[in-house]
């Protein structure tokens, strides 16, 4: 009896010491005007419509693509941007999925998390390409976006563009 009630006690205090409460860190939208500026951001983009591209982002703003160590300003960015035509035609990108605003209580942070499909046929070689990527946007309180991560496989992309990583 003494050893079937010390392993029912054991395993209270197990599952009461690997119990969580739940709490809440902030709240998820999925429609909500930041999300509108992300897609004019990628219609500025798909328009070679820079001002309107440039409009959705704070002056000091940086960026993270995968493949690179360093950040990227606004101007090296854009530059970067425009390149992508000089390489390609019948650039399109399109959503997969729908995007998420996330507001967390911690920090009072503001991102925008979104999945894509980037197509472009080569200029060179004539064949089409296509990456997956996401994207995570941080505004800030004027509603501008400060920083930005994109993450996918740009090899392909960097490789016919003659960047080197």
């Amino acid at each position: 009896m003494k050893k079937t009630l010390l392993a029912f006690l054991m395993l209270l205090i197990s599952m009461i010491s690997f119990s969580q409460t739940e709490k809440k860190n902030g709240t998820i939208y999925i429609n909500h005007p930041y999300i509108d500026v992300v897609n004019k951001t990628v219609k500025g983009y798909t328009s070679k419509d820079m001002a309107l591209w440039k409009s959705c982002f704070a002056d000091t703003a940086k960026f993270t693509i995968s493949g690179f160590e360093k950040s990227f300003t606004v101007k090296e960015n854009e530059v970067a941007l425009l390149r992508d035509f000089k390489f390609f035609d019948n650039i399109v990108v399109k959503q997969v999925g729908y995007p998420d605003y996330l507001h967390y209580d911690d920090g009072d942070q503001k991102v925008v998390q979104s999945w894509w499909k980037w197509t472009g046929k080569s200029k060179k070689t004539g064949k089409q390409l296509t990456i997956y990527f996401v994207e995570f946007d941080w505004f800030n309180n004027a509603g501008k976006i400060f920083r930005e991560t994109t993450l996918g496989d740009f090899s392909k992309q960097f490789a016919e563009e003659g960047v080197v990583l």
